[in-house]
């Protein structure tokens, strides 16, 4: 793993680390022009598989962020890819938003309802008790099962709400079938995203808020790993788990370079 001076790619979460609630986090918006001034690669990350890239790139527009949709990475984008790479041209039958289904539309996919290759689920707040049933009939007559993300519920202003993980459990639980889950803690989700970039282990870093999906993929991918406590973590969330990662900073703010002193005559 590099030094964070050895880092020449960057990979980083976007809710909690860049944005929280809509409103950007202090220095996030200076650490991504310091990126673009030095000229180095970075993609953000998000497991929200409803919303296509361009839709976030508005979303974070919108809280005075500037990230163009080629620079944002979602689950929905690496369960396309994954998929594509396994069967090219493939057929799926999904449950979802924009998000998975423009990506799996432009990887070359057929969405069925007939004997599809695979039945995948993302994260969607219009979860149908009969789009439910016909994915447990799929996948008892041999469809494959992927989810795009594990979270099992998802932030709301009213409290939380069941996610992707939570709908997969019911059909694991009616089909006997566990799903294969592509995005964080998955490290084939950063995977794929470095070679979105031309990005290596060795000289990537990458920057999360959370210990149980950015950190322990990010380890397991071999990446230079930062824990920001702007979003869920705090010291007990940390001490609950046996990795650490190789910083642990504040904020993003902290990886801003210093201001040039200016020496007097």
């Amino acid at each position: 793993m590099a030094r964070r001076d050895e880092i020449e790619c960057w990979l980083t979460d976007m809710d909690g680390v860049l944005v929280h609630e809509n409103h950007p986090i202090t220095g996030a918006a200076e650490l991504l022009q310091q990126w673009r001034d030095e000229g180095k690669p970075y993609l953000v990350l998000t497991n929200n598989s409803i919303f296509t890239p361009r839709d976030l790139s508005a979303r974070l527009r919108a809280s005075g962020l500037e990230v163009p949709e080629e620079f944002i990475w979602t689950s929905a984008l690496a369960t396309a890819t994954f998929l594509k790479d396994q069967i090219p041209g493939g057929s799926a039958f999904v449950i979802g938003e924009a998000g998975i289904t423009t990506a799996l539309h432009e990887a070359g996919f057929i969405m069925t309802e007939t004997a599809p290759d695979y039945v995948v689920v993302g994260e969607t707040r219009n979860y149908s008790f009969d789009a439910i049933t016909k994915a447990i009939r799929l996948i008892g007559a041999g469809s494959r099962f992927i989810v795009t993300n594990p979270d099992a519920t998802g932030p709301s202003a009213d409290g939380p709400l069941p996610a992707t993980g939570a709908i997969a459990a019911l059909i694991t639980k009616a089909t006997g079938k566990e799903p294969y889950v592509v995005g964080k803690p998955n490290p084939m989700m950063f995977r794929s995203a470095m070679n979105r970039i031309g990005a290596h282990s060795e000289n990537t870093g990458m920057i999360g808020d959370r210990m149980d999906t950015d950190v322990v993929a990010g380890i397991e991918a071999g990446l230079h790993t930062i824990l920001v406590m702007t979003g869920i973590s705090d010291q007990a969330e940390i001490d609950k788990y046996p990795f650490r990662p190789d910083e642990i900073l504040a904020s993003v703010a902290d990886l801003l370079n210093p201001e040039p002193v200016e020496s007097e005559l």
